[in-house]
């Protein structure tokens, strides 16, 4: 829509009439200016023009899509050497192990992006993805960290040291982690519970604090990612957190094992939890389809206590995971469909629950990544956003709603035309 010729032209895009999200808890029908890559209004009217406007007719404008958790150096490589026939992770584990040894750096630039602009169309305009730093070579990481510079005027990207193979499952890989840090990665991960021993899990926990200190960086470990109910890093991820003060840059990925905690266990640790105030990551997807898996009947649903955290008021947000990679031969990316899952597998059914769900792709996820002052739709912050098909959070959910607009940093990224249905009857 073109401005008014008599009106003065104030700004460079307004969003008329929308659904703007100010907070997961309010929702109001107001005008939004972008001027200069920011937000300059909000405002049940703005009088002025701009060079782009849109009437949204009560259309849902929102923060964009966080994506928590996702493994870029892995994704699109599904049925490559082979299929993961048993499902498990430690079989997809196995077959990254071979997969790996093959990688270039064109090819995992190549994967990445392709997957960034896939998440990007459906909303998503910042991403934490895991780099394996098991290999001397460092290439995935060094991949991942040229992807993240090369898409930074449309997309954030943090990259996240990970030791798929265990920080001491290998003489090298402790110093792989250390390099991994000094070329610049954004966040220390492990995997305690892959480890050969529990008194190695123990010590590779006390190491990545370590190193996120020395280096000031964020923390988020791959922790009890297992449907072993002794399986218990995380009650160290948590001990740590404490006495260093550090909580709210510590993230524990996965703990579905704390779905496996007899209810006397887990109730003592979400008052550990509570104190350290760390911040977690669910991927529904890929948890419900990995665990359980060496269960007859009753089989269990393999995911962490979402609904209890959030009940707690912890900061609960939620992943992807994986893209048709070695874990997980399906998936498109698109985080409505990961909300969808944790409503029916956490049994978050109830209005509020719905509207949490949603809140956990988007300003929980944002909290997850220390994403500060860049996150959210207020006056004076960084215009990105997302304008979705439909009105609000719970009808995002239900009916996967298509976004329709993808602004980032004031510029209008992505436009999709929604299709339309011709009935006969």
């Amino acid at each position: 829509m073109s401005p008014a010729n008599n009106k003065p032209i104030a700004y460079d895009l307004i969003l008329r009439q929308g659904n703007v999200m100010l907070s997961p808890h309010q929702i109001e029908s107001v005008d939004l200016a972008i001027k200069a890559g920011k937000i300059a209004a909000i405002s049940a009217h703005i009088p002025e023009s701009a060079a782009q406007e849109i009437n949204l007719q009560g259309k849902l404008i929102s923060p964009p899509f966080v994506e928590s958790h996702i493994h870029l150096d892995s994704a699109l490589t599904a049925g490559e050497p082979r299929w993961n026939q048993t499902g498990t992770l430690f079989e997809g584990i196995k077959i990254w192990q071979e997969r790996k040894q093959d990688l270039t750096l064109e090819d995992i630039k190549n994967r990445a992006i392709a997957t960034l602009k896939r998440q990007a169309q459906q909303g998503i305009l910042f991403v934490r993805t895991h780099a394996d730093v098991s290999e001397s070579n460092l290439i995935a990481l060094e991949g991942l960290l040229e992807v993240r510079e090369e898409v930074k005027d449309w997309m954030t990207v943090q990259v996240v040291a990970f030791p798929q193979d265990g920080i001491y499952g290998n003489s090298q890989n402790e110093l792989l982690l250390e390099k991994a840090l000094e070329m610049g990665a954004d966040a220390v991960g492990g995997i305690p519970h892959y480890e050969f021993t529990r008194e190695d899990g123990v010590r590779s926990v006390q190491r990545i604090f370590e190193l996120a200190g020395k280096y000031d960086r964020l923390i988020d470990i791959h922790c009890d990612e297992i449907d072993d109910d002794q399986s218990r890093f995380l009650e160290g991820v948590a001990a740590a957190a404490i006495r260093t003060g550090m909580g709210a840059k510590v993230t524990a990925s996965h703990t579905t094992a704390l779905g496996s905690y007899n209810n006397a266990y887990a109730f003592k640790l979400i008052g550990l939890l509570e104190r350290a105030q760390i911040n977690f990551i669910a991927n529904p997807l890929i948890n419900i389809t990995l665990q359980g898996r060496t269960d007859t009947y009753p089989k269990r649903r393999g995911i962490t206590r979402v609904k209890e955290l959030w009940q707690q008021g912890l900061n609960v947000s939620l992943g992807h995971d994986c893209i048709q990679d070695p874990w997980y031969s399906l998936g498109t990316g698109n985080m409505l469909d990961v909300a969808h899952m944790a409503v029916h597998v956490c049994q978050m059914t109830g209005v509020a629950e719905v509207g949490a769900c949603y809140a956990m792709v988007t300003w929980n996820g944002a909290k997850t990544l220390n994403l500060g002052q860049n996150y959210g739709l207020e006056v004076g912050q960084p215009a990105n956003l997302i304008v979705l098909g439909t009105e609000n959070p719970y009808t995002a959910i239900r009916d996967r709603a298509p976004v329709e607009q993808v602004i980032s940093q004031g510029t209008v990224l992505i436009e999709t035309v929604p299709s339309t249905t011709q009935c006969y009857w």
